[in-house]
This record gives structure tokens, sequence and C-alpha cells, in this order.
């Protein structure tokens, strides 16, 4: 395994270094083309250096942790590497603990289960979040939320309010390290430095920001580092099924783990049960080995590659897309309008086209261009109404449609997302598109009454065609 990973991949590589990159898929006219993949923002496709330290990691697969055999030895070797491979991602300290988990949301979810919230206490989050920074704090205690400006920025003038407002009772800030709406990078050191001057705690959900900009959790104690950080593999390049919540250690105070069973404890007895100490308590059941291991191996690879590389090609990317985009007649960008891309922004570009629902744009993009882009509200509901200006008596409108059971007509956006492999070639072929679409350049569509979908008129490809089992 040593020697494969140590090839250190260079960016300009990576569009060849990535599994399927040259795909071929139907489209309309009856050729084929090849799948420009711009759906990075839900997950990345496996590295090729991912994939290679996988396949050899899988004649070492074998239980972990109390296996004696030299296997079950080598696969806890793996994993428990792994687990410091992202740790040193991630910038943690020896007062950090890493716990593996699906993916972010889980994370988070065995956070909110593990910090022992009380119902007077008050999470700070903002209304740019994912539902899953949103939602999991609710159980357990009361729930405040910070307003984003008019470009989906957080208002931090609006945060002080809310520190000075909730006083002493706020326990945590939960903020996400950047929008997978806008690409809006929150100023996450700066909010940390606030949390701590207010005896608050900060949660960072990383799981858009980890696979765009260098990460720093910082020491433990210190003003602006991070308490608390949740990321996820299947956006790294490493789509096994494995992420990570990074914690400081003597900040779970809650002791009853968020799952219970093997693993999870040192001893039980019909009436009495000790638990493990982090991670051990934390991991409930047979884990991840090999996603551990991709997710580990996808950590290394990206820091080889670095991130200032990273970045500007991204910025080289998303500024090349705003600029052809903005010039197209009846095409509305949502997030930040900064020309070129500044720090604060990462490469997820939301947009929609006048005159057309957001399903049939990112249909027509899918069957006649062959580029994979994602539509919808992006698990962000409340962030996509204020950016799209909706009112109280609009969101009561659409809510009372959706559970009539529209799935038609419903606000939404189409979601263009960059990862470390895309061209210049593939933002060209995305904006083409969208041109051709604003012409009305574009076969007939049909739309599926049950579920909302265009599908165009004859064209519909059987996938067991392409794989079959």
């Amino acid at each position: 395994m040593q020697s494969r990973q140590s090839q250190t991949l260079r960016l300009g590589e990576c569009p060849r270094k990535v599994v399927g990159w040259d795909t071929m898929v139907p489209v309309v006219d009856g050729t084929e083309r090849r799948y420009v993949s711009l759906d990075n923002g839900a997950s990345t496709p496996i590295l090729e250096p991912v994939r290679d330290v996988v396949d050899e990691a899988y004649k070492w697969y074998s239980s972990v942790h109390r296996g004696a055999g030299f296997k079950s030895k080598m696969s806890t070797y793996l994993y428990e590497t792994a687990r410091k491979k992202v740790a040193t991602f991630a910038g943690a300290d020896d007062g950090a603990v890493v716990i593996f988990v699906r993916n972010a949301t889980e994370g988070i979810n065995v956070l909110a289960t593990r910090l022992g919230l009380q119902p007077d206490d008050v999470v700070l989050t903002t209304v740019m979040e994912h539902h899953s920074h949103l939602l999991p704090w609710r159980q357990f205690c009361r729930v405040e939320h910070v307003n984003v400006d008019d470009n989906g920025r957080v208002d931090l003038d609006h945060l002080q309010l809310k520190l000075t407002e909730c006083g002493s009772n706020v326990r945590l800030i939960a903020i996400s390290g950047a929008s997978n709406v806008t690409g809006v990078v929150p100023p996450v050191s700066d909010i940390a430095r606030i949390a701590h001057q207010h005896g608050a705690l900060i949660s960072v959900d990383a799981a858009q920001l980890a696979p765009h900009r260098k990460i720093t959790m910082g020491p433990s104690g210190a003003e602006d580092s991070i308490d608390f950080l949740t990321f996820s593999g299947h956006k790294m390049y490493a789509p096994l099924g494995s992420g990570a919540l990074i914690a400081r250690r003597e900040l779970l105070t809650q002791d009853v783990p968020h799952l219970r069973g093997g693993g999870t404890v040192s001893w039980v007895g019909l009436e009495e049960v000790v638990w493990n100490p982090s991670p051990g308590r934390d991991e409930a059941g047979s884990p991840n080995v090999l996603g551990a291991v991709a997710f580990g191996a996808a950590a290394s690879i990206l820091g080889e590659i670095g991130f200032e590389s990273i970045v500007e090609h991204e910025r080289e990317l998303t500024t090349h897309a705003l600029d052809r985009m903005r010039r197209i007649p009846g095409v509305t960008v949502y997030g930040p309008a900064d020309v070129p891309v500044a720090e604060d922004k990462m490469g997820v570009i939301c947009f929609n086209v006048e005159g057309y629902a957001h399903e049939h744009v990112a249909s027509i993009l899918a069957n006649e261009w062959g580029v994979g882009v994602r539509n919808g509200r992006f698990c962000a509901q409340p962030y996509l109404e204020r950016l799209l200006g909706l009112n109280k008596d609009e969101v009561l409108d659409y809510r009372t449609r959706m559970f009539g059971g529209e799935k038609f007509g419903l606000p939404g956006m189409v979601r263009a997302s960059f990862g470390i492999y895309n061209t210049i070639e593939d933002v060209d072929t995305l904006c083409d598109g969208i041109e051709a679409i604003t012409r009305g350049e574009h076969v007939e569509y049909d739309r599926d009454e049950v579920t909302g979908d265009f599908i165009p008129r004859g064209f519909e490809p059987d996938p067991a065609d392409y794989f079959r089992w």
C-alpha cells in the first residue's frame, strides 16, 4: 500500500485519474457523449490512486481490534492509520478524537446526542445550513437562527445580536464551513473566536469545505480553534461510505453513546454497563474498514496535491463559468456576485433559466449534452427560500401544494459544482447547453405526473442495458 500511495498526484493529471472519467453516455440524437460530471457537491467519483490503495487493502480485509490472526492485525493497522491520516488532514491535535461514521450527517447526529444538551440550552445556527446541521439539535434544546444577506453570506452583526439576546444559554454555534448552494465560505476562524469569547463552542459542518479548502482545527483551547468538525469521504473522491466526527475529547460530556452494542463497552453485566472511551464508545458494531482506508487515502492525496493549487484551479473554472453565464440572457445566478471569485466563494453555482422549470433544465443538460447537474432544493430549503426572495405567503403556498402531492412547479434551482478533475472544456459544455436552452434549441419533453421529472419524448434508455447484475 505504501508504494502506491507515495506516488504524488499532480493537479494537472486529475482529469484522467478519476475512475470513469471517460465514460460515454447515451443522448437523444442516438450518439454518445463523454459524461461531464458537475454534481460534485453531492458526491464525487473515486480517484484512481484511492482505488489502488483500496484494491491492495482488500487482501488484508478482516475483523479489527480483537482478532489474533495476522489479517485482523493488518486490518486494525489500516483502520487506525486511516484515523491518523484524517486527523492530520484536519489539522487536529492530540486533544481531539477522530470518530469514524458513515457520513457527516451521522457525525452531527452523534455529536448532538453526546453534548449533554438541556432544554434551556441554545444552539445558534444559520439560515444557510444544510438540513443535517439544522435539524439534529431540535430534539434536545432551543435553536435560534442567524440571518444571511441577499447574496447568501452570514450576517455577522446578527450573530452578535443573537449572542447578546441569548446570553449564557448559548452552548454551541453550528455553522457550515461552506454552502452547498452558493459556495459561500464563512470566516470560520472569526466565528470561532466570537463563540469562545461568549463562552460557547463551535461545530463546523465541513462536508462541502473539505475537498476545496485547507482545514485547520487548531490546538485545543485556542481562541480561534474549531471544537467539533464533521466531513465525509464521499465528497473527497472516496465514495465508500465513511466520514468523521472530530471532537475535543473532554467536551463529549454525555456518557451514553448514540448507538450501543459491540465495541462500545469495556464491561457488560445483566444490570451493569461500563462504556469504552471514545472513539470506541462511538463506533458501535463492525466498522467500515475499507471505507476508512479510502477516506484516509483521499485525505493524504488531497494534501499531496496541495490546496493552493486546488483553490487556484477552482477559481479559474468558477470565474470562467460565472463570466459566461452572466452574459446569457434569461439566466439568474444566485449567491455572491464577485468576479473574479473571492476567497469566500468556492466552485458551486446555482442558477435558473427564465421560462424553464429547474427540473426541465437539468433534464435537457443530461439528455442532450451529457452533463450531470443537480436540481431541487439541495437539503437547504430555508436558504433557498431566502435566496429566491419568497415571502411567507409564497412559502405557505408551495408547502400546501407539496403536501397535496404536487411534484412540479415547486421552487428550486439548478446546481453545477466543480471538482479537481473538471476542466474549462467541461464548463464550456455546460454553458453551451444553457445557451441552447435559452434559444429553445432542444427536443420535446413530457412531464411525468408522478415524479415531476421531464423525459425526452421517445428517449428513455434502460439502465439494465449498461450494467447487468
